[in-house]
């Protein structure tokens, strides 16, 4: 029986975890500019509409490549609308993903006829785009692979000044967390930018899905290349099945495998030669099954592997490393270059060369993000104040380096590792608005420049808690109100411009202070200002909490003369109706008054008798 039992739970957690291998990877595809969603044939995917992802112009599609998608609109973004704009999209689960990006052309006249501009994914620019990329397949697109850690994916798009950057779809695609594993670099702070991908030999070029490979290879697209030099090679295929070829991570595609690429005798090395960028690291995957009938033992194809001229695999024998024929070999290295050409050499020792399939990854180092909570105050900062939108502020506004925000000036925090704002220059910009107290929240900032706009409304008080200040200029805006005592709490000010405002009141005394060290500090043109050298001399200065006590004792007075006022008014109210009420009934009251008068007489006159019958008259009780 308790065999029975653990059988069963064998079987259960087996079953269990086939289910999870056998969950679908997480897919977003994305319509640009769309309106609503969209199936394309043949395979009836469906991409989403954009709707409230990004700014951005919808407007009509030209698709030249035919990799591209078959969609029929993008969404562009005009310079005037700001040099960086991104799409921010939330709730994608944590995890490994290919990126890639579909680029197009607007079909309206007037407009470059292909914009080139620069593509970041997770603030890391991946891809420039080069000139000539519309009659490209391979760089209609551009693809990465990175990992998401905080259920958000951000793509922005930085203008060049070369045309409007246009966006025709989007793809968000999960693959396995170990995918493309391959040394130390790799992890979550590496980005797998792809630099080409090959199928070799004979066929057309295809994505996973056209070879019907598994979803979680990421659907990638493989360029066929038929020859990599005229007369240097000959194309071998076969339909036999290959093994070992859709296994985790990678999963890729069998049908790759049945292609392939073999040198001559006429030409025995294999090379094929990409362009690179210079100084970088390039991770190189190289595919392999011996397919070719007519080698079919170990030793009969021998070769040695070769980057840039060094060998970094020596005697490779497919059979023998793979296990057989028809067997799927895969081999990956990491290599540094420095010049701008990489350079991959199959030189054989024994038989000919194959080749089955390459791929090119470039090595990017992902871009530490600036601090969430001073990226918070910039973007309170840009509402508050009316930003232009020919500033942008989109994004992160530290990377790339390579397009960090107007005006904001950017530091590596070495305790955080995060980037930082050191500095704000916004001078004579037109902003409006309110300075918001959020600003305190950018506590590493050394200066801070809001002089030539028409800024209203008081300084903050929190400015005095951004310890590290050395520069403040306010000038020339519409700032009222006191200056806050705050500011003298600023041990590190040595520059502080207040000129030009509307501000009053009694300039702090630590300000004053702090004029004797050296600092310079200009508070003219403020008509209200007193209480510094230069300025009128105050009159009797009350502190805020006796300015207080004084407005709560005037209302206090007004509303004890109300009442006062209240009182008399119905007393006054209450005589007028007792005099209307004796004017009325006077004939009958005179009356009385002579009866009373008479009465009264006539006791006066019959006193002294009074007495006498008191005393004299009858007992009446006994």
């Amino acid at each position: 029986m308790l065999r029975f039992r653990l059988l069963w739970l064998l079987v259960f957690c087996s079953a269990l975890s086939s289910s999870k291998a056998r969950r679908a990877p997480f897919v977003m595809r994305i319509s640009c500019g769309a309106r609503q969603n969209v199936h394309t044939p043949p395979t009836n995917t469906l991409w989403y509409k954009d709707f409230a992802y990004t700014g951005g112009v919808p407007t009509n599609a030209t698709v030249k490549s035919s990799v591209s998608p078959p969609l029929k609109t993008l969404r562009y973004f005009p310079l005037s609308e700001g040099p960086e704009n991104c799409y921010n999209i939330n709730r994608v689960p944590k995890g490994h993903y290919s990126v890639r990006i579909f680029f197009g052309l607007v079909a309206q006249a007037n407009f470059d006829y292909e914009p080139l501009f620069d593509v970041s994914v997770e603030g890391t620019q991946i891809y420039s785009l080069q000139s000539g990329w519309s009659n490209q397949d391979d760089q209609a697109f551009a693809e990465a692979l990175v990992f998401l850690t905080d259920n958000t994916v951000s793509l922005c798009f930085h203008s060049t000044g070369h045309g409007d950057p246009a966006i025709l779809a989007i793809e968000i695609l999960q693959v396995d967390d170990k995918a493309y594993y391959s040394s130390q670099q790799w992890g979550q702070g590496t980005i797998f930018r792809t630099a080409t991908r090959l199928s070799c030999g004979t066929g057309k070029s295809k994505f996973d899905v056209d070879y019907s490979g598994d979803h979680w290879g990421g659907d990638r697209f493989w360029k066929a290349i038929p020859t990599f030099g005229q007369n240097s090679d000959r194309p071998r295929s076969t339909e036999s099945r290959i093994k070992q070829a859709s296994i985790s991570p990678n999963f890729y595609p069998e049908a790759l495998y049945r292609s392939a690429l073999v040198s001559t005798d006429n030409q025995p090395d294999l090379t094929y030669a990409i362009d690179v960028e210079p100084n970088g690291n390039y991770s190189i995957w190289l595919h392999f099954a011996e397919i070719d009938s007519s080698v079919t033992k170990v030793g009969q194809r021998v070769f040695n592997i070769l980057i840039n001229g060094d060998v970094v695999f020596e005697d490779v024998d497919i059979i023998k490393m793979s296990g057989g024929r028809y067997t799927a070999l895969v081999l990956n290295t990491t290599v540094a270059i420095n010049g701008r050409t990489l350079t991959i050499t199959l030189h054989p020792k024994e038989g000919h060369a194959i080749v089955n399939a390459i791929e090119v990854f470039e090595v990017i180092i992902a871009e530490p993000k600036t601090l969430p909570d001073e990226v918070r105050a910039l973007r309170a900062l840009k509402k508050t104040l009316g930003l232009p939108l020919r500033l942008g502020w989109n994004g992160d506004p530290c990377v790339p380096q390579q397009h960090p925000w107007s005006g904001a000036d950017c530091q590596l925090d070495s305790t955080s590792g995060k980037w930082v704002i050191d500095g704000l220059g916004l001078d004579n910009q037109g902003l409006r608005g309110f300075l918001p107290g959020d600003i305190s929240s950018l506590r590493h900032l050394h200066s801070i420049n809001l002089s030539g706009n028409s800024i209203r409304g008081l300084i903050p008080f929190s400015l005095g808690t951004i310890a590290s200040l050395e520069k403040l200029d306010l000038s020339y805006n519409f700032f009222n109100g006191s200056i806050p005592e705050s500011l003298g709490q600023l041990t590190s000010l040595q520059i502080l411009n207040l000129n030009g405002n509307s501000l009053s009141g009694r300039v702090p005394d630590a300000l004053e202070g702090r004029l004797l060290h050296g600092a310079s500090f200009n508070f003219t043109d403020n008509a209200g200002l007193c209480g510094i050298h230069g300025l009128p001399t105050c009159g009797h200065h009350l502190s805020a909490g006796a300015k207080v006590g004084i407005a709560l004792g005037a209302l206090l007075s007004l509303l004890l003369t109300g009442i006062c006022l209240l009182c008399w008014w119905k007393r006054r109210q209450n005589i007028l109706r007792a005099q209307q009420l004796t004017a009325r009934d006077a004939p009958y009251a005179k009356a009385r008054t002579h009866v009373t008068h008479d009465i009264q007489m006539t006791r006066h006159n019959n006193q002294g008798h009074a007495r006498t019958a008191a005393e004299t008259g009858p007992i009446l009780l006994s």
